[in-house]
């Protein structure tokens, strides 16, 4: 773990010099935005592709792609606010009243059409199941979402772990609390990567084509009772973004250059 942790400090350092800091700001939220946007929701099933997502977020309604639903699109446009709000509050400690303010933001327009009783912003008040895992008793569970905050926030004030370990063990935790009646999957990945932000790092895009993968990760913990592989698969998958926009930037320059000077 010492090496993988000490590889993704390094790529870090390169990703900071040749990508974050030759962006402007803005641009980089954006660009951020879309890219965690459409593969977070795409986990979830939604099917709006990157360049769909971009293009919603642009139209808003006025051009939804053809083929997509409109349950897709407000499903998407919902998470657009749920992360503007949460990462325009990165100065804010982690509490509930944020936690259910996003998690009302991200389902307000779906949770109902899917679950009538249901809440946005609210705990579920029945036991909870997930493809193969059935969780614990919901009100022993939700019981323990103020601890896991309170802790968490105290590791980030402490600088107790690196902040990718952090995230991931928060994230694993989390998953096993299951303390809404939908979107806990979208709810983690943003408060993991608000964590992360938080501390100036940047976020962890889990593409929807690793999903098999990032789904074992979680259910190791089970299995093993260590958050040992969903540490692993966040530095592992930082690890491989970084590298692979500098190695992305860097041939791009190049292969234009190289036609552009051909040509003259």
């Amino acid at each position: 773990m010492s090496n993988l942790i000490s590889t993704y400090d390094n790529v870090l350092k390169e990703y900071n010099l040749q990508i974050i800091s030759k962006f402007n700001e803005e641009d980089f939220k954006f660009y951020n935005e879309i890219l965690f946007s459409a593969h977070s929701c795409g986990i979830e099933g939604n099917s709006f592709s990157v360049d769909d997502t971009r293009e919603l977020k642009e139209q808003q309604l006025g051009n939804i792609p053809i083929g997509k639903t409109l349950f897709e699109a407000y499903e998407m446009l919902d998470h657009f606010r749920a992360y503007e709000f949460l990462f325009a509050n990165t100065d804010k400690p982690l509490t509930e009243s944020l936690l259910k303010e996003t998690h009302r933001l991200l389902m307000e327009h779906t949770l109902s059409y899917r679950i009538k009783e249901a809440v946005a912003g609210e705990y579920t008040n029945t036991d909870m199941a997930a493809g193969d895992t059935i969780f614990g008793d919901h009100k022993m569970l939700i019981a323990q979402v103020p601890k896991l905050l309170s802790q968490t926030q105290k590791m980030l004030e402490n600088n107790t772990l690196h902040p990718v370990v952090l995230s991931a063990r928060f994230h694993c935790f989390f998953e096993y609390l299951h303390p809404f009646r939908d979107g806990n999957g979208r709810i983690w990945r943003l408060f993991s990567n608000f964590i992360l932000a938080k501390l100036g790092h940047p976020i962890i895009i889990i593409e929807r084509e690793k999903k098999s993968e990032y789904l074992q990760a979680l259910k190791s913990y089970k299995k093993e009772n260590s958050t040992e592989f969903i540490e692993e698969f966040f530095l592992n998958t930082a690890i491989s973004r970084m590298e692979r926009e500098i190695e992305e930037k860097k041939n791009l320059t190049k292969n234009f250059l190289d036609g552009f000077m051909s040509k003259g």
